[in-house]
């Protein structure tokens, strides 16, 4: 255990004090309280002070301004902060002044929670005040809050470094609340989906986490066991083919929000936990999901800023629909002068090298044109565009296309450079599926180590017959970057994974 601070040894010592005194530093019974801080400051005037008149409120001391025989302290409940009046005589009306002279003057710090009831008014200053007319110490902090200057209302050396920030996130919170409203909106932007596809008459179900096949995707999977059935188990990379497994069941919509897990690499676009809204539809094709997408965009902008032009880094994004589309083919001839159309792994491999592209010797055509897109184009696309139309090689769950040779009824959403959604007109032909699968599994054998294992379970189920279907995949985390303004998914993220600490 690491060695305690001055700081945390003298609080310690403040807690023995408030036991010997008979003072529970944490105790259990239910608080009453019945307002907040902002509703106080927004509702309190003259001509309703009757309604403030026995107010209860709970939270956290931020500041204390010591005046003798009276202070003012400013208290932080879960939505804002309010400035509280504390007078001895009023909290210790009989002769006994130890709550106040000892208690609240000695033993009391930055960072309790505590509970005060009184009344609402308006200093000489002209601020919203609670006056306490009872104190109750609900927490006793025993580690201090890093010091965080403020003047007139304004922050001037918010902790800023990111290891405090996401490893003591609950902490970040305390002292810099601001923070919070990305989470609120975040899960704002979740209500949203769900009331969208909901009126739409769509189910919203949960599937396996850990799965005998780790499908749906081309990743490298978290691997556990299971003791009991002695068998490896995977941490699911992808919902998909359980998902479809339902849509061949019967139900004409279904949607789940899943956290996935990828054994890959880490930075501020990936976690190797992460969230991801996956949906499919009946009787669908990817055009309809393509104009299903930007009405739920266009309608998430809306709910969180009431207009569809939102700030990102220093560009404003609109989400108005229409977005545009381009086919992948015609992004890279766009940015890069060449056009793939119709050439092998080896013409591809040097137009790798013509473009200074490194690319592993095991991966096929379909990763070879992931990669050039990848490094030549994808940050182009700032605006929301729909990448359309995919080599048939990269997508082995997605319908050839009907008009097309060699592509597949595939897009991608592209906004502020990077990928935010993944959809198709699904793949429903049982003998091309399997197929499909055999080529992933001659990738594995080359040594692509995300290539797609074959599930016999789910080619049994599409052999049922499953109806023309059309799914998407949004990451919710990506999606949260770009509808609250953050640089990193690690700002969207309440615990994002991090290395252990060494000493703590």
């Amino acid at each position: 255990m690491t060695q305690l601070s001055e700081q945390e040894i003298i609080r310690r010592e403040k807690l023995q004090e408030l036991q010997k005194l008979g003072i529970d530093a944490y105790p259990a019974p239910q608080y009453p309280v019945n307002d907040t801080s902002v509703n106080i400051k927004a509702h309190y005037s003259e001509a309703t002070k009757e309604q403030f008149q026995e107010v209860c409120l709970a939270g956290r001391i931020m500041s204390i301004r010591d005046m003798g025989k009276a202070c003012f302290a400013v208290i932080q409940d879960n939505v804002g902060r309010i400035q509280a009046y504390i007078r001895r005589d009023d909290i210790c009306p009989g002769e006994d002044k130890t709550l106040y002279d000892t208690v609240w003057k000695k033993l009391v710090d930055i960072g309790d929670i505590i509970g005060i009831k009184g009344y609402a008014f308006i200093t000489k200053t002209g601020e919203t005040s609670v006056h306490a007319k009872e104190l109750t110490i609900l927490s006793k902090a025993l580690r201090p809050l890093p010091v965080v200057k403020e003047k007139e209302g304004e922050t001037f050396d918010a902790v800023t470094d990111p290891e405090f920030k996401y490893r003591q996130r609950y902490a970040d919170m305390i002292i810099n609340p601001q923070i919070k409203d990305v989470f609120t909106k975040r899960t704002k932007i979740l209500q949203t989906i769900r009331e969208f596809y909901n009126a739409l008459g769509y189910l919203e179900v949960e599937t396996p986490i850990l799965q005998p096949i780790p499908g749906g995707a081309t990743a490298r999977p978290f691997v556990t066991h299971h003791n009991a059935l002695d068998m490896p188990l995977y941490m699911r990379i992808a919902n998909e083919l359980y998902l479809k497994r339902l849509i061949v069941g019967g139900f004409e919509g279904v949607y789940e929000f899943a956290k996935d897990f990828r054994n890959e690499g880490m930075d501020r676009t990936h976690n190797p936990e992460f969230t991801v809204m996956e949906m499919y539809a009946a009787y669908k094709d990817y055009n309809w999901m393509m104009e299903t997408t930007e009405a739920l965009l266009e309608k998430i902008a809306l709910a969180l800023h009431g207009t569809t032009e939102v700030p990102v880094g220093n560009q404003v994004i609109n989400f108005k629909a229409p977005f545009r589309r381009v086919t992948m083919y015609d992004a890279i001839k766009e940015h890069t002068g060449i056009d793939i159309t119709g050439m092998d792994e080896t013409q591809l491999r040097g137009v790798c090298k013509q473009l200074g592209i490194p690319v592993a010797p095991n991966i096929g055509k379909g990763k070879l044109v992931d990669e050039i897109f990848g490094e030549k184009c994808e940050e182009h696309y700032v605006q929301p565009t729909f990448i359309i139309d995919y080599p048939v090689e990269m997508s082995p769950l997605t319908k050839k296309h009907r008009s097309k040779e060699g592509v597949v009824e595939r897009f991608e959403l592209m906004v502020n450079g990077k990928e935010i959604a993944n959809a198709y007109t699904e793949l429903n032909d049982p003998l091309d599926q399997r197929q499909r699968f055999e080529e992933q599994v001659q990738l594995m054998e080359r040594g692509d180590d995300e290539a797609m294992y074959i599930d016999a379970d789910f080619l049994r189920a599409l052999e049922y017959g499953m109806p023309p279907t059309s799914g998407i995949g949004i990451g919710i985390d990506r999606l949260t970057m770009l509808m609250t303004n953050q640089p990193s998914i690690q700002d969207v993220l309440f615990f994002p994974q991090m290395k252990p600490e060494k000493n703590q």
